[in-house]
């Protein structure tokens, strides 16, 4: 597993190196800044796309959380899922925290949310059922104290760090503290099954491999759909609602899966993962 990791480590060098000559990375933005256009609500105990109390929503350019319908969170985790099946790519969020924690929030959810990668689709999520089975990118907010963000959680899932299967439930990563309403940048590398990097303002904070299905944390769920051990190679990607009001100014993604084929015009140079049926070609001109 070492020799292939340190390979491919070894390949994104090379795709770094070759993209400052050659591509322009092709960011697509998943939220347009006018409107939850392409977006999913699911909140615990709601039918898909009810979005109890306009709990997100968008205010000034920005997607956010919001509980002023709320007297009472009662667990009502929310997750917002952008439409479609991810594999190899980066997902980037600037995101912040602000305001007053919902009544009866729990005091671990204070300043806390999260970017859910592989993630099971928003349909197959049980009515009651409270996070999605998925790889958690938890953001926290700083309390004045040692507080990490980009961190670790597995509802549903387990991970391997250092050849070692991780079953337990949230692992803190390397990053600073960020204190107050600061905007920060939280972005993910995930390549399929084999690789998953978390950064915070562009600084690599954690790492690991193999993700897969297993373990708790995850309640309401159909247990079919969790097989204990399947690795995860692809999956959809979910924004949280945990009780704390967060603003995200930007959620965009860098595909790095695609037509690798030199000679098709949509070839891009830091691609990772082929897929040339999607390859497109110039047509010849006839004489």
């Amino acid at each position: 597993m070492k020799a292939s990791l340190t390979g491919l480590l070894i390949l994104l060098g090379v795709v770094a190196f070759g993209q400052k000559k050659a591509d322009k990375e092709e960011w697509k933005q998943l939220f347009n800044g006018k409107n939850l256009d392409g977006w999913d609500v699911k909140i615990r105990g709601y039918a898909l796309n009810e979005n109890f109390g306009n709990t997100f929503r968008v205010e000034n350019g920005s997607m956010v959380v919001r509980y002023d319908a709320y007297d009472d969170f009662k667990q009502q985790y929310g997750h917002i899922f952008y439409k479609g099946d991810f594999s190899y790519y980066r997902v980037a969020v600037e995101y912040r925290f602000v305001g007053e924690q919902a009544p009866k929030g729990e005091g671990w959810a204070w300043r806390n949310s999260g970017i859910m990668v592989h993630g099971q689709p928003a349909e197959t999520m049980g009515l009651k059922q409270d996070f999605p089975a998925s790889i958690e990118v938890q953001l926290l907010g700083g309390n004045d104290k040692k507080r990490t963000t980009c961190n670790l959680c597995t509802p549903g899932t387990n991970v391997v760090i250092d050849g070692k299967l991780i079953t337990q439930h949230c692992i803190n990563s390397t990053s600073q503290t960020y204190n107050g309403d600061q905007w920060v940048r939280a972005e993910v590398l995930v390549l399929g099954d084999s690789l998953i990097q978390h950064f915070a303002n562009g600084e690599k904070v954690l790492e690991y491999n193999k993700p897969q299905l297993g373990g708790g944390n995850v309640s309401g769920h159909d247990p079919a759909l969790l097989v204990n051990g399947k690795l995860l190679e692809h999956g959809s990607i979910s924004l949280q609602s945990e009780s704390h009001p967060v603003e995200f100014r930007k959620v965009e993604l860098l595909e790095l899966k695609g037509c690798m084929d030199p000679k098709a015009k949509n070839y891009k140079s830091y691609f990772v993962k082929a897929d040339n049926s999607t390859c497109e070609y110039k047509k010849r001109r006839r004489k």
